[in-house]
């Protein structure tokens, strides 16, 4: 059975603001490469990476189900903030914003009585109750320095470390 027109177009909304948040991630990431935090930077990096994951992943879906895929112009994203703090805080309102759209994808599939879609859509429900769940623990810890100091510092350094593994090909 192919894709709904409602599914394949809140999928396509999905998949444009999937790749918007990896312009996003990579947008900080280079504001921390310049603002002397290599290790945010590469864990912002790995973000963009999950991000464009992510966003293939609903892509190759609508192909498979017989839908069309269609890409839209990425608007600007932010390229400044306040410092760390700031970066995660933003970076928590925004895994917010994609839990509220993936919930809404979710929605529109059971609306359409789209059990693969529902299905499929599961694992991004769970992705995202990680995410915040992730930037949420990071967020108490750089308070309990007020992200900065030798705090930052060991941070950074520990976020180096973070590597990209595509979980969405498990």
């Amino acid at each position: 059975m192919a894709i709904s027109k409602k599914v394949e177009e809140i999928l396509n909304k999905q998949i444009n603001a999937e790749f918007w948040s990896a312009y996003f991630y990579l947008s900080m990431s280079n504001y921390c490469n310049a603002n002397g935090m290599p290790g945010v930077a590469n864990w912002m990096k790995v973000q963009f990476q999950e991000e464009t994951s992510h966003a293939m992943k609903i892509l190759d879906y609508v192909n498979e189900r017989g839908g069309r895929v269609v890409l839209n112009p990425i608007t600007e994203v932010p390229a400044d903030w306040n410092g760390i703090l700031h970066i995660f805080e933003e970076t928590l309102k925004h895994e917010e914003i994609v839990t509220g759209l993936i919930n809404g994808c979710v929605n529109v599939a059971i609306e359409e009585k789209d059990h693969a879609s529902v299905n499929f859509l599961q694992w991004f429900v769970d992705e995202q109750v990680e995410e915040e769940a992730t930037v949420n623990e990071i967020l108490d810890q750089l308070r309990m320095f007020e992200g900065k100091g030798h705090g930052l510092y060991m941070m950074d350094k520990e976020f180096k470390a973070r590597v990209f593994v595509d979980s969405t090909q498990a």
